[in-house]
């Protein structure tokens, strides 16, 4: 069976335009904050990767770190907020509010962990 070549490599690149999010602020608020994040590339994903791992050579042991990932993911894929917040800022975000932000970041333990990559010789 004959494989189809992509005819539009645009089809290959990570999406330039962002994806604007509104997270409620608390649940009983009408006001809310918007996010707009970016599409991260295999390398962002890899690298979001590698800000987990805390290697200690010496003890030969490896942890894990999802703040390390979480900062860099707020850092690398978060184009702006209205109103307008800084990294610190948003990493301060109280915990209702967080974890809309959790849920809107790129995941990338989804592509490392999920389904067929569809990637056959």
């Amino acid at each position: 069976m004959e494989k189809k070549t992509v005819s539009d490599k645009n089809k290959l690149f990570a999406r330039i335009e962002t994806e604007r999010h509104f997270l409620r602020i608390a649940d009983d608020s009408d006001e809310y904050l918007q996010v707009w994040i970016k599409q991260p590339t295999w390398l962002q994903v890899e690298q979001a990767l590698s800000s987990v791992m805390d290697m200690n050579a010496q003890g030969q042991t490896v942890g894990i770190n999802l703040n390390k990932m979480y900062r860099y993911m707020v850092e690398n894929f978060v184009e702006k907020t209205e109103p307008s917040l800084t990294t610190i800022e948003l990493i301060r975000l109280n915990p209702y509010i967080g974890n809309q932000l959790k849920e809107i970041l790129p995941n990338p333990f989804e592509d490392v962990m999920g389904d067929d990559t569809g990637n056959e010789n």
